[in-house]
């Protein structure tokens, strides 16, 4: 470890949102595990749901389904990581894999290695920044583009909110907004409100998937637990390291090949299965945390974010 990083880590030490995170962070993922314990020895009312087949359209009598070649699956964040893992895996499963990310060039690596290991693998690359409005709005038009010229269904099967990052400094975007709330959160209600129609327009049933995390207990959705990626990329690198150390010796740490489990398992649950919070793999479920419970700051957090999706069009329009 050189001098500078050491001081580096020295001072995030002293910051008291490192103390937050590590206490938050840690009682929170401790908390999930307990009730994954619990759940499985005590409770009878253990809710899990068994994974249904992917769809074989080819197969179908009815026209418009047998039209989809491929079940097309949109992955952001695919460059790294669960989005990585997660786009292997659907490509295997026979659908037509979007990967879409900020690095064009980390993309195209991801997309080589899915086409080398799985010979009929299907996959595509788009650059998108979910923390700036024109970034998704021109990535959806570029989609749109692409489903017309390549001669697929114009609709979209899957659509998967994984792109996240973990910023150690306060950052404005171009929007005046924080990178990590526009990243995390804004960016990605804003890509599903664009690609609604696209959703709406598949003639099987459509899904979104919002991969969240143990830290939501902090403040419906799937939850991989504890996975080694690079989301702690931005935190000096000797504190990650020792926080992989300590929860790998914990057994809690989980690669992204076995943290996709519960991503799976929301994107093969039932057709009728919405609002469902999948956690640890097996189809296992558990209840998220009671404020997400709470319907008046459910409608008042849509009305807000519809009212800010609103606002970023208005702007883009008065610019163009």
């Amino acid at each position: 470890m050189g001098v500078n990083e050491l001081k580096e880590a020295l001072i995030f030490l002293c910051k008291g949102q490192f103390w937050r995170m590590a206490v938050m962070w840690t009682i929170s993922l401790i908390l999930s595990y307990l009730q994954v314990f619990a759940q499985r020895h005590y409770s009878r009312k253990s809710k899990f749901y068994e994974r249904s087949s992917p769809l074989l359209f080819t197969a179908s009598s009815n026209p418009a389904i047998a039209s989809i070649k491929k079940p097309i699956c949109i992955i952001t964040g695919a460059s790294s990581g669960l989005g990585a893992a997660v786009s292997y895996a659907l490509a295997k499963e026979g659908y037509y894999v979007v990967v879409a990310g900020r690095s064009l060039h980390s993309l195209s690596m991801i997309v080589s290695e899915i086409q080398e290991q799985i010979d009929d693998a299907s996959v595509k690359a788009f650059q998108v920044d979910l923390s700036s409005y024109k970034s998704i709005l021109s990535f959806k038009h570029a989609l749109q583009q692409w489903l017309l010229d390549s001669d697929l269904h114009c609709s979209v099967q899957l659509l998967i909110n994984n792109a996240g990052i973990l910023a150690t400094s306060y950052r404005i975007t171009a929007e005046q907004c924080d990178q990590m709330m526009s990243t995390n959160y804004i960016g990605p209600f804003c890509l599903t409100k664009l690609l609604l129609p696209l959703l709406e327009q598949s003639p099987v049933p459509s899904r979104v998937v919002n991969v969240t995390s143990f830290t939501h207990r902090n403040g419906s959705a799937a939850d991989p637990g504890a996975v080694k990626t690079n989301i702690m990329r931005e935190i000096p690198s000797c504190l990650s390291w020792f926080a992989f150390y300590i929860l790998n010796l914990l057994g809690l740490l989980q690669s992204p090949e076995v943290g996709i489990d519960s991503v799976l398992d929301a994107v093969h649950a039932p057709p009728e299965t919405s609002g469902v919070y999948f956690f640890g793999g097996n189809g296992r479920t558990l209840r998220s945390s009671r404020l997400s419970y709470n319907s008046k700051l459910a409608k008042d957090l849509w009305d807000d974010s519809s009212q800010i999706f609103l606002e970023r069009q208005l702007a883009y329009r008065d610019k163009t």
